[in-house]
């Protein structure tokens, strides 16, 4: 009897051993699991990695510039090449200079057409039309301060296609120089020529150095 309830107790033990053996205190982590994540046919991985939450658009805006869309902008509507190239102090400038120009296109253009006006009813031979200057003004300086005004005309409308056309280059030269260098790390440097002066001449040696 004493040896079967001893047999008892030793079978109790050692169940109770493997089964601490077979349940762990801690969960145990596979870390290839982990590291790849679980694929399902015909759906996305279940695990996001550190490139899909990345963002795409990666490319600094120099590198997406487009010279054509600058002078596109400009040619549409003067100024706006300008601040699509981020050069925001040039487009007032380009404004006032367009409008100064169209001003003075109004400006001469009304003096014109005044003292043409002023100019026919002298010359016409109707003793019924008089001039704004009833008289006080000779045909012959009409016609030559008509003619200013005509030539100065002329020139604000020429102003203002100047005006408009450099508006367009400026923003296309703007554009094409966007990613270049202009930073203080471009150095030149000038030096004797050693290779000269071991022949006995005179030189001089330019190095440009970017970093």
């Amino acid at each position: 009897m004493r040896a079967a309830f001893t047999a008892l107790l030793i079978a109790l033990g050692v169940a109770c051993t493997a089964q601490e053996v077979l349940v762990p205190s801690t969960p145990v982590v596979d870390s290839a699991a982990v590291g790849d994540p679980l694929i399902i046919s015909g759906a996305e991985p279940i695990l996001a990695t550190a490139a899909n939450t990345a963002p795409k658009d990666s490319l600094d805006w120099r590198q997406r510039h487009s010279p054509g869309r600058a002078t596109l902008f400009s040619a549409v509507l003067p100024g706006a090449g300008q601040l699509y190239n981020r050069k925001y102090w040039k487009a007032p400038l380009v404004w006032g200079a367009l409008g100064t120009s169209l001003y003075f296109v109004q400006r001469n253009g009304k003096e014109f057409r005044r003292y043409k006006d002023a100019y026919i009813a002298v010359t016409d031979g109707d003793p019924t039309t008089s001039d704004e200057f009833e008289g006080r003004v000779s045909a012959s300086q009409l016609l030559e301060v008509t003619d200013t005004y005509r030539k100065w005309r002329d020139m604000s409308y020429i102003a203002v296609g100047l005006v408009y056309v450099l508006n367009i280059v400026d923003a296309s030269v703007d554009a094409n120089f966007v990613r270049f260098d202009v930073s203080r790390d471009l150095t030149l440097n000038a030096s004797p020529s050693l290779e000269l002066a071991s022949r006995g001449a005179l030189g001089l040696s330019l190095s440009l150095s970017v970093h």
